[in-house]
């Protein structure tokens, strides 16, 4: 389609998609739903993107230097724990006069659509967690100041990390139960291409491996109740010395594997300990209450916030990780059996 000599204005678009201006307003302001088809928004979309068509806000905004909008992209809201990243983002977001948009990538990791017509064209910058990273491509977040969370440094795309300190929260996970005589393991692993399962594989056989007569064996589940299920169930019928200790990568996979257990007519913490990661709100619901390493996901989300308003303004982020802390409850005491 050829391109006019002057800017596109909305008329343009709407002439050629074939519908009013009344009707490109709603959809590139997105309050199209329930007026107009999805096969009409998706055609006015595509003639804006031909044309190269920007919102005149849009274009006030960029000649200001700042739309002063953040877009926080993480995975699928399946527990609560990105929902304090959110909060505490937005909080001091607000105290500097930012607003932040919250876009959960739907597969939960992925690529995801582009919520907006330009990325460019309506945010300052982007806060993403590692296990969404692919979404930033489809919505051209890379190319905007981007800080990543959950991220290995040294392979960042962003221009800043932010990081919780998992593998500290590891090696107490660890250091409780080598104390309370466990020695043989099943790590109920998160089957998740990120970087932060990766480190807590990692640094659980590293802590292990510092303490003769140790074993672990992996099993890999999706991060759902009825996944971890299925795999802890598995995993524990498998023929050999049953493992004494149940390391899960965060406490939905471990509220999956108390079922597991209990249908195999076993006992926490009598028959085996259970360990959890993140201490959400279900570690309390579950009986016995559950041994997790607290991460606090609002703390997470302000310094991310934070991250970012450095990066944005020429300075340096904060550096350093953010500390964990393991709560030690019920689930977990010595093994019964040596």
């Amino acid at each position: 389609m050829a391109r006019s000599s002057t800017r596109p204005t909305s008329r343009d678009v709407a002439q050629a998609a074939g519908v009013s201006q009344a009707a490109v307003s709603l959809v590139l302001g997105d309050k199209w739903r329930g007026r107009v088809s999805e096969t009409t928004a998706e055609r006015v979309r595509e003639a804006a993107r031909d044309l190269g068509y920007r919102p005149n806000l849009a274009a006030r905004n960029l000649r200001l230097g700042h739309t002063r909008t953040v877009l926080l992209v993480v995975p699928a809201l399946t527990t609560e724990f990105f929902a304090g990243v959110y909060t505490g983002a937005a909080r001091v977001a607000a105290d500097h006069g930012f607003g932040v948009v919250l876009y959960p990538s739907p597969e939960g990791i992925g690529p995801a659509r582009d919520p907006f017509a330009s990325a460019q064209a309506a945010l300052d910058g982007v806060i993403a967690s590692s296990m969404a990273a692919d979404a930033l491509t489809a919505i051209r977040g890379d190319q905007l100041p981007l800080v990543m969370l959950d991220s290995d440094p040294s392979g960042s795309l962003g221009a800043a990390t932010v990081n919780l300190d998992i593998a500290d929260g590891i090696r107490q996970v660890a250091a409780h139960l080598l104390d309370l005589g466990h020695r043989r393991f099943l790590h109920l692993a998160a089957d998740v291409p990120s970087w932060t399962f990766e480190v807590r594989a990692r640094e659980l056989a590293a802590q292990l491996d510092t303490v003769p007569g140790t074993s672990v064996r992996t099993a890999h589940a999706p991060i759902s109740i009825d996944g971890a299920l299925t795999a802890t169930e598995a995993a524990l019928a498998t023929p050999g010395a049953r493992p004494t200790a149940l390391v899960c990568d965060d406490d939905k996979l471990a509220a999956g594997a108390y079922k597991a257990v209990r249908r195999l007519g076993l006992r926490i913490p009598d028959d085996i300990s259970v360990t959890g990661l993140d201490d959400l709100g279900l570690a309390t619901a579950i009986d016995p209450e559950l041994t997790t390493v607290r991460l606090d996901a609002e703390l997470f989300g302000e310094r991310g916030m934070e991250a970012l308003l450095a990066v944005l303004e020429g300075r340096t982020p904060q550096a350093g990780d953010i500390p964990v802390e393991l709560v030690v409850r019920g689930s977990t005491a010595p093994p019964s059996t040596p």
